[in-house]
């Protein structure tokens, strides 16, 4: 199964990692793995004063913030996963990439605000259910 796992470094993605530690059936060389993180951009009227190497530099510190534990996580699990940064809005990049990627499944963790905080606050996890076509699997 080709499996697009969404990460933002948070305690969220951290509850999901846990989740696929404690189920065998996510583990070993039957699934290919890839992690996705995406920054959001810099706003327009900054990023034109910004040096490029300067901003490449940030959104590369900002991925590695996210994916060096994932990658120890992996490691530790015996699997052999690739890595993805972006850079957009979070809920738009990945249900594009999930789509794109021809992934069978999508993992993320989600804060589980409920359907009233989903209203107020909006949510990556409910944008992301919208606009996708391949199946999503929540960890709260």
């Amino acid at each position: 199964m080709k499996i697009l796992v969404a990460a933002d470094g948070s305690p969220f993605t951290k509850r999901m990692l846990g989740y696929l530690a404690a189920h065998d059936e996510w583990l070993g060389p039957h699934h290919q793995y890839t992690v996705l993180t995406v920054a959001l951009p810099v706003p327009a009227h900054a990023a034109k004063m910004i040096d490029r190497e300067l901003m490449r530099s940030y959104y590369a510190d900002e991925a590695d913030k996210v994916f060096k534990p994932i990658r120890t996580f992996m490691k530790a699990q015996g699997i052999d996963a690739g890595f993805v940064s972006k850079v957009g809005h979070p809920s738009d990049v990945i249900a594009k990439e999930a789509d794109s990627g021809r992934y069978d499944l999508l993992m993320m963790g989600s804060h589980g605000h409920g359907l009233l905080g989903s209203l107020v606050l909006g949510s990556v996890a409910t944008k992301v259910l919208a606009g996708c076509k391949v199946p999503l699997l929540l960890v709260r």
